[in-house]
């Protein structure tokens, strides 16, 4: 059994980064705003990250640490996202078991937030990795930069300045967290919307071999921006800012500055988030994410689904917390395959299993059809108190009515943390085929978890009709 910490109590870790002070409350510690990398300012605001040195005195991790988010993606989202003041937005949190005597290494869980690429807190309280921490299992979660400081495509700036950001920060967990009592070689890197995106960029890049070992996609979306759309968009940013569109027009404005006209520029011409994200055509991404999933990472498991519905419903009974789609979430649409949500989202799943259909390791599916009261269905990012097993967070009721269920939150939960210490799921193997078997989570009428196949047929048949036509 886990010992029990005074609410604030002083933690303390000697680590190879240094002596770093958290703070613990009853089962759990938590160190906040360790930085891995330099401050990405002057000089380095758009070059590759630089390993944060050696801490010369204990650092003070007992409060969340400065985000990339300036702005944020909308007037209000449906995670709480809050964004913090400074310049070392390079930083980490890491919550652990209270205990530090056990016999066995923790698994590592490694969260990355989304956002669209431009926008998103790691210090969101429906990331808070308490539960983890309570069923034995050590989470981290990572800022890393947005936007076009994180993502422009310039000249003379390293490409994917983003990815690269979370690449070392999975260097900074491999060589520090056995110091938190964690396994270096257990280590899951999971991630919800373009956070899920860049688990799939890192599982298709050779540059994340042996950086983890497990991977957990939410309603991720493969996304590499094309060359010409990143540049046009980076354009029209420019003459909005009044600047060139460059390393040192952009250098020029600070990163509110440019997070506000990027922002402003997408309300006034209707541009999706999307316009900025992983470029394909570097060391990283030297091929579509897609075409990488089916040569690399096959030593990895990899765990993705969406939710039923993501944005393809708006509010009902209530403020609609995210921006919805305009396209309908009707039970035809649904059927054909046709929504946002199907093209967007849902097929990810079944395109992602198709490429890795010769991976020895597995990849399996599952759905969240829990209809949110609030939001009129099973929206996009409402499925993160579940897997976090947070329902008690701030937010969580304004996004998923008063009555959560509970029991769902914890079969949840514990299929993911199961999947974490190594486990296989229940249920069977994905190919990307017609058919395949995916569990569906909290479809009403059915088991809290209910294993099923097929679930994803109307975006397979969609796919095979695309791959017709070409």
């Amino acid at each position: 059994m886990n010992p029990l910490l005074a609410p604030g109590e002083p933690v303390t870790v000697r680590s190879p980064a240094g002596t770093v002070v958290g703070r613990g409350t009853g089962p759990v510690r938590r160190f906040l705003g360790i930085p891995y990398a330099d401050a990405p300012v002057g000089a380095r605001r758009f070059a590759a990250p630089v390993r944060r040195g050696r801490f010369p005195e204990p650092y003070d991790a007992s409060r969340h640490g400065a985000t990339s988010q300036r702005v944020p993606l909308f007037a209000t989202t449906t995670v709480p996202e809050p964004s913090v003041p400074g310049d070392d937005v390079l930083n980490l949190a890491v919550v652990a078991p209270a205990e530090d005597d056990h016999r066995e290494p923790f698994p590592v869980v490694v969260w990355i937030h989304g956002g669209g690429f431009l926008a998103g807190s790691p210090a969101s309280p429906w990331y808070d990795g308490r539960a983890f921490a309570r069923d034995g299992v050590i989470c981290v979660t990572v800022g890393y930069r947005l936007g076009v400081d994180g993502f422009a495509h310039l000249d003379d700036v390293p490409a994917n300045l983003g990815l690269r950001d979370l690449l070392l920060a999975l260097d900074w967990v491999q060589e520090n967290i056995a110091a938190f009592g964690g396994d270096p070689d257990r280590v899951t890197v999971a991630g919800q919307s373009a956070g899920g995106g860049a688990v799939l960029a890192l599982l298709s890049s050779p540059l994340g071999s042996g950086r983890f070992h497990r991977a957990v996609s939410l309603s991720g979306v493969p996304l590499d921006v094309a060359e010409d759309t990143a540049r046009d968009f980076l354009e029209r940013l420019g003459h909005r800012l009044g600047v060139a569109p460059t390393r040192t027009g952009f250098g020029g404005c600070t990163v509110q500055r440019v997070q506000q006209a990027v922002i402003d520029l997408r309300d006034q011409r209707g541009d999706g988030p999307l316009m900025l994200g992983p470029f394909v055509g570097d060391d990283i991404l030297p091929v579509s994410i897609t075409d990488g999933l089916s040569v690399r990472g096959h030593d990895v498991p990899l765990l993705l689904g969406a939710t039923g519905d993501e944005f393809d419903r708006v509010a009902v009974g209530g403020t609609t917390l995210e921006k919805p789609h305009p396209s309908p979430g009707d039970t035809a649409a649904r059927a054909a395959g046709t929504r946002v949500t199907d093209t967007l989202f849902r097929a990810v799943c079944p395109r992602a299993a198709l490429s890795r259909r010769n991976a020895a390791t597995g990849t399996w599916l599952y759905s969240f059809e829990w209809p949110s009261p609030v939001l009129g269905g099973a929206a996009h990012c409402v499925d993160i108190p579940y897997f976090f097993d947070v329902l008690d967070a701030p937010g969580v009721t304004q996004a998923l009515g008063p009555t959560p269920s509970a029991e769902l939150a914890t079969l949840m939960h514990a299929d993911l943390v199961a999947f974490v210490r190594g486990a296989q799921p229940a249920w069977a193997r994905a190919t990307g085929a017609l058919g395949d078997p995916a569990r569906e989570y909290g479809r009403p009428g059915a088991a809290l978890g209910a294993d099923t196949t097929g679930v994803f047929d109307p975006v397979v048949r969609t796919l095979s009709e695309e791959a017709e036509e070409r």
